[in-house]
Order: C-alpha cells, then structure tokens, then sequence
C-alpha cells in the first residue's frame, strides 16, 4: 500500500462521517433521545429513595421543587405516603420500566442506525474504488484496500453507535448529577469534583500516545492482509515452487510484529485504566468517607447521603467511560483517515468533449512517448498506423512496452500533453467517452481474470443476457465449447477464485471467449495464446478471421506462428520500433523479427531471447 498518511483536519473528518450519516441520521436522533430519556429515569429513582426515607419515614421537612410536593399533596402528601409505602414502591417500578423502554428503543434504533452506517460506508467505498483510475490500483495493495473497507468501516460504526450515541446521555448524567448533588450538599459535591480535573488531564495525556499506537496497529494488520491475500490468491505458485516454508515464516514474523504491536499497546493502555480506576476509586472514597462523618455530624440526612451516593456513582461513571471514549476516538480517528485516503483519491475523470464516433476506423499512434510514475522512459517516439479492418502483429522482448500500447489505447493510463497523440479515426482518445471507447475494445489481458462464478457467467460478463446458443458460439470460436462439454456440469461448471480451477490454456481460451461475446470492432489479444498448443492457436486464429474479418486486431504475441496471418507486425525493442512490416518481409529481412523466426522454426540453434 503507498505510505500516504496525509492527516485530514477535524472539519474535513466531519464533513466526510456526516456524508456517510446520510440515511441513518434520523434512526440515530431516536437512539439519542431514548438514551437521554433512560438517563432522565436514572436521575428519579434516588429521589424516590430520598423522599421515602427522609421525608415519609424520617418526617423532615422536604426541600423539594414545587411541583414536586404539588404532585405528592395530589397523593396524601408524605404522611399518607409512609404508611402506604406500596405507593413509592410502585413509582420506583415505573420509572424503572420507563428506563426499560427507553433502552429497548435505544438499542433498536441504535442497531438500524448502525447497520444502515456501515450499508452507506460500504457502497460509497465501493463506488468510488470502481471510478478510481487503473494506476491507482497499481499503487495499492489489495489486502489493505480490503482491510479499510472492512476492519476500519466497523471501528467507525463501533465509536459512532457506542460511543458518539452516548454522549447526551453523559451529558445529562454529569449535569443532572451535579445539580442534585449540590442542592443536596455543596460542599460535599466540591469534594467528589476535585479528583476530576486530574483523570480528565489525565486522559487527555495518553490521547496522542493511544492514537499514535492504533495506528501502527491499523497499518501493520493492512501489511498482514494483504500478505494473506496474496498468498491464498497465489497459491499456485507458492505450491509449484515449495515456498511454503517461506511464506510461512515471512507471515509469522509480520504476524508477530503485528502482536508485539497490540501488547505495547496494551500496556499503555493498561497504565491508563490502573491509573484512572485508582483516582476514581479515590474520589468515591472521598464521598463515602466525608458523607459519613457528615450525617454523623447532623449536616446531612440518611435520604440525603444514599441519594448522593447514587449521583457520585453515575457521575463518575462518565468520567470513567471517557478514558473508553478517548481510547475508541484514537482508533476512529486512524479508521476515518485510513479510509480518507480512499475517499480523496481523485476519480478517472470522464471526457470533457465525451465523444462516440465509429471506431470502425484506423487506429494512429502518433510520436507516442510514455513513462510510468517514478520510472524511466517505457515509450519512445512510437508512431504507426492500422487501417480499420486490419491485424496488426506486436512482438518484442519483455519490458519493450508492448502492452503498455494497448493501456494507452484503452485509457488505462493517460498520455501526458506533449507525449505524442493517439487518434481513432481521427478522433484524439482523450475526446472519446471513456466508457464508450472500452466498451468498443475488446481486450484479453496477458493474465486472465475470471471470477469465482460458473463458466457461462464468465463469459456472459459482457452481455448477461445472451442465450445458451450465442454464448457456445463464442465459445466454440476459442476452442473450449467441446471441453466445457466434457465437464460434468457443463456451462454450469463453477470455476474457482481467479481460475484456480482451470489450466492455463482453459482460462485464456474463457477469457478469448469472453472478449468475443463482446463483439468490438477494436479486438486486442496480449499474449494470450501463450498457454494453448500451436494447433489449437491456428485454430482460434482461423476462426477469428472467420468471425471478425471486419473488426480491427491487434495480436500481441512472442510466437511467430500466431503472428504469421497479420497485415503487418511491429517489432519493439527497448520501448522503440525496431523493425516494420508484414511477416513475409522482416522472415528475410535480416533483423530481430528472422531471428526470432529461425530459432522458433528450429532452423538456427535453440537459445537467445526470443525464443519460445
């Protein structure tokens, strides 16, 4: 994965999780508000216990609100309620099952809020991940982009749902509790709030040292799923080459990297929850100790201490929980900008002027030059022209650029300004609708993609309604309908991740099919003959020109026999044309290209770069 750790500031991080709140706001507002009404029921119950003990059993002199000892009268007032304690009992009950409720409702909503979350996370990361430009991909490990759309989306929903849905409640209970508290005792409530200051201080510290730690956390178990990814998706040849040793002990010591990390980090955490619990513990002590010698000494009633117990305990759960909501913000914070990074990823822009002409034309490169980012020269000063209609035939050594061509002809990589043009018929392909133009390229890559589905979904991917007729068709075109028939369930045959299931002659002749069933009148085949033997390769050559005489080809080949048939070949050598023109020519021709054909045909002696 490119090391990009751009930090996005507190207003961007915002902007972005209110764009992904979107659908799931107002599910979150009723979770809101039903956990602030179980905090309102929180704050009751004590004082149903205060009245019952101090003011109906004790008889003191109630120091309530109005409204409250107007609610009391409308019952008996306190003298008729100590005889009747069923009546309290009963009140206590209610708020009980009101708070009962409030949770019920907190929790479901709470639950839909979250899930609906993730749901809109997902589909714009996906989204936006599918509009990102081909070299992006290049630059990014596929285990890591997976790890981000997954692992970090659940740490946000998990700070959002648990943690950010809890802060009214919070609210309320730090308000509320101290407001009773010191109408109750004020000098007591200084007392509980003292220690405060120091565990707020405190957490505030280990902020930066917890988020520092998540986030090479978060980094290292992207390097460790990519690293499984690229194992279970290569493991062909990790098999073939008895590297399983190897890979094993290079996961291991990631692996273990990635423990050492979490322990470290465990360890700065549990330093911070020793230290908060022993400052809690110390502030509740403070107010059971002072309390007591308060009643004892007459300045408080027995109501008024169990009443002030029950706030001091709901007031430093707060307190407690905010170490948890630092510690989870820290790892939300390295989650959002990991995800950031997705999000900001500028997308394949689309063709100012989004032309759709026939590209039933010539294809020009003209004075191409092209380098990779942050590489030498890969192009240089290529320039020719294939009539529409024609096959054009590419042969060169490995690195020369020949499918580097073809991702310029398709717009997988955009050529710079000064960099030379290419036109079909006449129409530069920066101007060519994107999506139009590859739609009307038929492309089979030099390594084969197909998706965990059965074979006639494959090659259906093009066009998902064709008919049983249409896709064997195609499929006889590149010689695999009488293999395909030869499985036991056919077309219903499921083929495994990236082919896994398949030889490699039976994956490129799936992907040959594939391109056919697309019907473009630009065909381009990168070398992807090389796994099927030479009958076959004339076979599904014959059988091209049969079917698409009129489409314009590009075989990309290093066999001479499968350039054999084309109008005319390009040898490329070290990004440049080296040698032009058709086969018959360059066989006597005295360069690359008749060397390469004496080593294939047997007739000069085997070796050198170019044979096979």
């Amino acid at each position: 994965m490119a090391e990009v750790k751009e930090k996005r500031n507190t207003k961007k991080n915002i902007k972005l999780l209110v764009r992904f709140l979107k659908g799931s706001k107002l599910l979150f507002a009723a979770s809101i508000a039903s956990a602030m009404l179980s905090a309102l029921a929180d704050m009751v119950n004590p004082q149903i216990i205060r009245m019952a003990i101090d003011n109906a059993l004790g008889g003191k002199e109630p120091s309530q609100p109005q409204f409250v000892l107007d609610f009391v009268d409308s019952l008996g007032g306190f003298a008729y309620l100590g005889k009747h304690l069923w009546i309290m009992a009963l009140g206590i009950v209610i708020v009980a099952a009101v708070k009962a409720l409030a949770q019920y409702s907190f929790r479901v909503c709470n639950t839909k809020a979250a899930e609906t979350l993730v749901k809109t996370m997902r589909d714009s990361l996906f989204s936006h991940i599918q509009r990102l430009p081909f070299a992006w991909h290049g630059q990014n490990r596929t285990g890591d982009i997976i790890q981000r759309c997954t692992s970090d989306i659940d740490t946000m929903k998990n700070f959002v749902s648990e943690q950010l849905t809890q802060v009214f409640r919070i609210v309320i209970l730090l308000v509320f509790s101290v407001i009773f508290m010191v109408r109750m005792d004020g000098g007591l409530t200084l007392i509980a709030l003292i220690p405060m200051p120091f565990i707020i201080g405190y957490s505030l510290v280990f902020h930066r040292k917890i988020g520092k730690g998540f986030e090479e956390c978060d980094e290292n178990e992207g390097v460790l799923s990519a690293m499984v990814q690229e194992n279970l998706t290569g493991v062909r040849v990790v098999r073939a080459f008895g590297r399983e040793r190897y890979e094993r002990d290079r996961f291991e010591e990631q692996n273990a990297k990635y423990t050492n990390l979490w322990i470290k980090l465990s360890r700065v955490m549990a330093r911070y929850w020793s230290t908060a619990d022993v400052l809690s513990g110390l502030q509740v002590m403070l107010v059971v100790v002072f309390g007591a010698a308060f009643c004892i000494s007459g300045r408080m009633q027995a109501g008024e201490y169990v009443a002030f117990v029950s706030y001091n305990a709901m007031l430093v759960w707060p307190i407690r929980m905010l170490g948890r909501m630092i510690s989870e913000m820290s790892k939300a914070g390295v989650s959002l900008d990991r995800i950031a990074y997705i999000m900001d990823a500028e997308e394949e822009k689309p063709s100012e002027k989004g032309l759709k002409p026939d590209l039933k034309a010539d294809i020009v490169f003209d004075h191409v030059s092209f380098s990779y980012e942050n590489s030498p020269e890969m192009l240089h000063d290529i320039s020719f022209t294939l009539p529409a209609g024609r096959t054009l035939g590419i042969i060169g050594g490995t690195g020369s650029g020949k499918s580097t061509l073809m991702a310029l002809l398709a717009k997988l990589y955009l050529l710079p300004e000064g960099s030379g043009r290419i036109t079909i018929g006449g129409v530069d392909v920066k101007d060519i609708d994107t999506a139009y133009l590859r739609q009307n390229i038929g492309m089979v890559l030099q390594e084969p993609f197909l998706f965990s589905r059965t074979l006639k979904e494959n090659i259906a991917i093009t066009k998902p309604h064709m008919t049983m007729d249409e896709i064997r068709e195609v499929s006889s075109a590149a010689c695999l309908d009488e293999t395909i028939l030869s499985f036991a369930k056919g077309y219903d045959t499921f083929v495994g991740e990236r082919g896994v299931t398949l030889s490699g002659g039976q994956k490129q002749r799936a992907a040959i099919a594939r391109t056919l069933a697309q019907d473009a009148p630009i065909m381009v085949f990168d070398d992807s003959l090389s796994a099927v033997d030479t009958e076959t390769d004339a076979k599904i050559r014959a059988a091209l020109r049969a079917r698409f005489g009129a489409a314009s080809v590009i075989l990309i080949s290093h066999r001479i026999t499968t350039l054999s048939q084309a109008d005319e070949v390009l040898v490329l050598e070290k990004g440049r044309i080296a040698e032009q023109g058709s086969p018959d020519e360059l066989k006597s021709a005295g360069g690359i290209y008749q060397q390469i054909y004496e080593i294939q045909s047997g007739s000069a002696r085997e070796g050198g770069p170019y044979a096979g």
